[in-house]
Formats: structure tokens, sequence, C-alpha cells
């Protein structure tokens, strides 16, 4: 058992800034790299407050803003938080481990943890990241969490019992960003929970 994120457990040295340089990369060459954000943005009035968990380099985090959302950022990885800086301006962003998130903010509208990092998470901690993401939304307020099949690492099954012990509801569950229909083979969730 670690008390440290997989995210630097399970990588080689390097990691942060390869994952960076890909994100880049993909961006120079024109990939589409918003459908994360055309879905929660469709979720959400405009000017929204969203959380963006686990936000990585920022992309996510800066499409919303640039649709007209009030955004804040955070990761555990500081390297990953000072390419977001670079790269995406005009959200909030913060160095935060999720288990222990604390933002002196109002409540969010909607919290976004996507690129698997419910995956990533220190080992043990997925219970409590629910119930810090459940505290920073509003009553009636939405978390969506997208992250592949590994379930050895975290089933859906147990993501489901951790959130209704957190007191979600579990409203819908797709197979990819787009909305395709999720099925016992899909390799990827797209879970969205809804806060009471």
């Amino acid at each position: 058992m670690t008390d440290r994120p997989r995210w630097f457990t399970h990588a080689d040295e390097g990691h942060s800034q390869w994952y960076v340089e890909r994100f880049r990369t993909m961006a120079a060459e024109g990939a589409d790299l918003e459908g994360e954000a055309r879905l929660v943005d469709a979720m959400v009035p405009r000017g929204s407050r969203i959380l963006d968990a686990g936000c990585g380099p920022g992309r996510i985090a800066g499409a919303l803003h640039r649709r007209g959302h009030r955004v804040v950022g955070v990761d555990v990885d500081p390297v990953l938080i000072g390419a977001a800086k670079a790269d995406h301006p005009g959200p909030t962003y913060h160095v935060a481990d999720l288990a222990t998130l604390d933002l002196a903010e109002e409540p969010f509208d909607l919290v976004v943890s996507a690129g698997n990092v419910m995956v990533f998470l220190t080992p043990g901690t997925e219970p409590a990241v629910l119930a810090r993401l459940r505290d920073h939304v509003r009553p009636g307020g939405r978390i969506v969490l997208g992250f592949r099949r590994e379930p050895d690492i975290y089933s859906y099954d147990q993501l489901d019992r951790d959130a209704a012990a957190a007191g979600l509801t579990l409203e819908h569950r797709f197979a990819t960003w787009d909305l395709e229909p999720f099925t016992a083979d899909s390799g990827f969730a797209v879970t969205v929970l809804r806060v009471p």
C-alpha cells in the first residue's frame, strides 16, 4: 500500500513532461481535444462555476473557460499545473490532492474529472475523493467522471457503491464523452452523479 497517487508510482520518471508534450503535439496537429468540454458545457448554463478535478495540463479547463464558464482546475502534479497555467490561462489553478481538497470558495455547479483520474488516485482514497468532490458542489449539482475500465484498480461497481455511500445518485452512464451507450463490454465509462 502506498500513500502516493498512482499517477506518480505507476509511471516512469519524466512521465509528467511527456504527458504535457503529448497534448501540446496533439493540439498543434489539430486534434479534437474538447469532447469532454462540449458535454460539460451542454449540462450547465453559461457562466457556471466548474471544478476540473485532476485537470492535468488544463485542456478541459481552458476549453470551458473559453465557453464562458468560471473554472477552477486542481491537480496533484505541479508539472501539469505549470503547463495548464502556461497553455490555458484564464481558469484559476491549484496544486492539491483530491482526497484532501478544501477550496475556500463558493460551491460549484458541476465537477468534471476526466483523463482517467479515478484510476490514478492514491489506492484506497476513492471514497474520500468522492466525498470531497460532493462537498464542493451545490445541492442539485453534478459530478461527471470519465475513466477507463480497470477492475483490478477501481471497478465501476465499486464506484457505484462508493457514490451511494457518499449520498450521490447515479444519473447516467455512457461509454464515451459523445454519449455512446454503455454496455458490459465497454472499456470506458462516463458516469454522471447527482449531488443531493
